[in-house]
């Protein structure tokens, strides 16, 4: 990922002021009576699997219990409506993105919808596989945005697991702990990894038959986003030479390419970056066919459009 970021790292970081009026996709959501923000990818920026809830004590009364309320797209009416979910004091929500992902880029990178009459304060932890956790940040005081740190966090990882940590401010209300209404990710990107065995024959670029399933499956998910910037990465393994790796995978980039526009047609609402990387990012040592088989691959990466970016160096 980090051969691209460089490039179109401010693409994801959108906050208004910038809308392409034919990009359907991205979308304005209500913070509070005057305020909204903007998420480039919409609907599916949001957390939509519950991992775990360990409610708080004292905990909020039962209809303020259901965790699943912090799924999806925000629909906080008002206090009295419990389509939020309240977490207890010092309780935890834990929430995966399985439709996206989202990365450690300048500007925020998350926002928290923590809503009601009192903003709660809570600890958020992020991480790639549910199983490592890094701190992201604290919400308070109404402030619900995440600018990941640019030190402690690689920009180009991809994470897909959330923690919320209620921090105790708040813990006689009826709804004690924050109150959680949505998950957002304001650099949402899709990602997709396909084994370059599963694609193409041995030291091959031409794709194979029963390859064009897997690709037309993955246009589907594309299609999720109206327009995008679609980032095709070739991988080999370390066998051949340096410069036949390099062509080999930039031809296997094209390909895929070529696939996918054949699906999505040839228009202006996505734009394609071809990076061959040949040899040069194993996931794991060529010291194995195992590893070598794991290292032969192409990674593709959905992004906002570029005129997010253009929009954003112009400002």
């Amino acid at each position: 990922m980090r051969g691209f970021v460089s490039i179109t790292f401010c693409i994801l970081v959108f906050a208004g002021g910038c809308l392409n009026a034919q990009n359907k996709t991205g979308k304005h959501y209500k913070i509070d009576r005057y305020e909204k923000i903007y998420l480039p990818m919409g609907k599916i920026s949001f957390a939509d699997s519950l991992v775990e809830f360990k409610v708080g004590k004292p905990a909020p009364i039962k209809k303020y219990r259901d965790s699943t309320q912090c799924l999806h797209e925000p629909n906080y009416t008002n206090y009295h409506t419990p389509n939020f979910v309240s977490l207890g004091c010092n309780g935890t929500l834990t929430v995966e993105f399985t439709d996206n992902g989202f990365m450690n880029l300048p500007g925020d990178d998350l926002y928290i919808f923590e809503v009601g009459p009192s903003r709660e304060s809570a600890k958020i932890e992020i991480s790639e596989d549910g199983v490592e956790w890094i701190y992201a940040g604290t919400i308070a005081g109404g402030k619900s945005s995440i600018d990941l740190d640019d030190e402690n966090i690689a920009t180009g990882v991809v994470f897909y697991f959330l923690k919320i940590t209620d921090l105790g401010d708040l813990c006689r209300s009826i709804s004690a702990g924050a109150d959680i209404d949505a998950i957002g990710a304001i650099n949402s990107v899709i990602t997709v990894t396909l084994e370059a065995d599963v694609l193409f024959d041995v030291a091959q670029y031409n794709l194979k038959e029963t390859a064009k399933t897997s690709i037309d499956s993955l246009a589907e998910t594309i299609q999720k986003v109206d327009s995008g910037t679609i980032v095709i990465e070739g991988h080999t393994d370390s066998d051949g030479s340096r410069e036949m790796n390099m062509e080999l995978s930039k031809n296997r980039c094209l390909s895929v390419k070529e696939r996918l526009i054949s699906i999505l047609g040839d228009n202006s609402s996505y734009d394609y970056e071809i990076i061959p990387y040949g040899e040069d990012k194993p996931k794991v040592p060529n010291d194995t066919d195992q590893n070598k088989q794991k290292n032969r691959r192409v990674e593709i990466t959905v992004l906002p459009p570029k005129e997010y970016y253009e929009g954003i160096l112009k400002d």
